[in-house]
C-alpha cells in the first residue's frame, strides 16, 4: 500500500501540477493532503477547484479557518486590518461560495485503516490545534507530551514546512506514589514505553527547508520489525518553473493588496527561508513591533538595515536569471 501526501500547498498551482505529473509517474493507491490549501501565493482559487476534481483524502488547516472564520467571532484578532491581513482580504474577494462551501465540509484530521496495515493519524499540525507544529530537533520528552493521546503510531503532520521522517520513544515517567515508597525495589515504570513515526511531508507550495522544490512525501506499508509503525518514508523533491508563480503576485495584485505581508510570502518563495519570523524576530530583538509601529515602516527598517531585500533579488529569477 502506497499512500502520497501533499501539504501546504498555499495556492501555488505551478508547484502543485509539477507534483501531479510525478504522482502520474509514481503511481500511487491513494493520495492525501494534510491542510492549507490556500493562501500564501495567488492561485488559491484554482488550487481549490484542481482539488476538487480529484477523489483524494483532504483536511482542513489554519489558512482554511483563517477564510472560513474571517468575519465571525471565531476569527484571528485583528484579521480586520486591512494592512496586516490584506492578502487575506484579497482572497476573500475571489473565493467564490461553492469554493468556501468546499473548504468548510473538509475534516480536521483523517486516520487511515488500510486492511493489513498499521493505523495512521493525520492532521495538519496537532489534534485540536492546526497551529502547532512538531520540528526536526524538538526535545524528544516536549514531542512525547504533545503526542500523548495519539494511540496511533505513525503521525502525520505538516505546518511547518519542513520535510521530517523521526522515530521518538517515550517511556513513561515512574509513578509519584512508587517513587517515593522506602523500598526501592518497588520502582516500576508507570508502562510499557511509547513509540511515534512522525512524518512531514514539507511544503508543496512554500517548503522552508531551504530547498526551493515542490516537496511531498510517500509512505508504503511494510513489516513492522522493519520500520515501527508499519510504515517507510521516502520524501520527494520536484523542480517546476517558480517564475509563473512569482509574477502572479504583481499581475494578479496580491502583492499591492497584501503589502508587507505578501512581500514577505513572496520572499520566502524566492528563498525557501522562514522570512516572516526572520522579520518579526528582529523587530521584538530591536525593540520593535511592527503592528504597533507600523507594518511598514518597520520593514522599511529592517530591508535597509539588515539589506535582506538585496539578498532575495539576488536569488529571484524574475530579476537576475537565477536558476528557477
Amino acid at each position: 500500500m502506497r499512500l502520497a501526501i501533499l501539504a501546504d500547498i498555499h495556492g501555488n498551482l505551478p508547484a502543485l501540477e509539477s507534483v501531479l505529473a510525478t504522482l502520474e509517474q509514481i503511481q500511487p493507491d491513494f493520495v492525501a493532503v494534510n491542510g492549507d490549501l490556500i493562501n500564501g501565493v495567488p492561485f488559491s482559487a484554482e488550487v481549490v477547484d484542481r482539488l476538487r476534481a480529484t477523489d483524494w483524502a483532504i483536511v482542513r488547516g489554519n489558512h482554511e479557518f483563517y477564510l472560513l472564520d474571517h468575519g465571525t467571532e471565531r476569527a484571528v484578532a485583528g484579521s480586520d486590518d486591512a494592512e496586516r491581513w490584506g492578502q487575506l482580504h484579497w482572497l476573500l474577494a475571489r473565493i467564490t461560495p461553492a469554493q468556501s462551501a468546499f473548504l468548510a465540509m473538509l475534516p480536521d484530521e483523517r486516520t487511515f485503516c488500510f486492511p493489513g496495515t498499521q493505523p495512521l493519524r493525520m492532521t495538519h499540525g496537532l489534534p485540536g490545534r492546526n497551529r502547532v507544529g512538531l520540528y526536526r530537533n524538538q526535545p524528544e520528552e516536549k514531542v512525547a507530551a504533545e503526542l500523548a493521546g495519539v494511540p496511533e503510531r505513525t503521525f502525520v503532520t505538516a505546518h511547518t514546512h519542513v520535510q521530517i521522517d523521526r522515530h521518538v520513544t517515550w517511556q513513561p515517567a515512574e509513578s509519584t506514589e512508587l517513587s517515593t515508597h522506602p523500598h526501592g525495589e518497588m520502582q516500576r515504570p508507570n508502562g510499557p514505553a511509547r513509540h511515534w513515526h512522525i512524518v512531514n511531508p514539507g511544503s508543496v507550495g512554500l517548503p522552508l527547508n531551504r530547498q526551493t522544490e515542490a516537496q511531498f512525501a510517500v509512505i508504503e506499508s511494510v513489516d513492522p520489525a522493519l520500520e515501527p509503525g508499519g510504515w517507510a518514508v521516502t520524501h520527494h523533491r520536484v523542480a517546476y518553473d517558480r517564475a509563473a508563480a512569482l509574477d502572479a503576485y504583481a499581475r494578479r495584485g496580491m502583492l499591492e493588496a497584501g503589502g508587507v505581508m505578501s512581500h514577505l510570502f513572496y520572499w520566502e518563495l524566492v528563498t525557501a527561508e522562514v522570512e516572516i519570523i526572520y522579520f518579526y524576530r528582529w523587530a521584538y530583538e530591536n525593540g520593535l513591533d511592527p503592528d504597533r509601529d507600523g507594518l511598514q515602516t518597520v520593514f522599511a527598517q529592517y530591508d535597509q538595515r539588515t539589506g535582506r531585500g538585496q539578498y532575495v533579488r539576488e536569488r529571484d529569477p524574475l530579476h537576475n536569471g537565477a536558476a528557477r
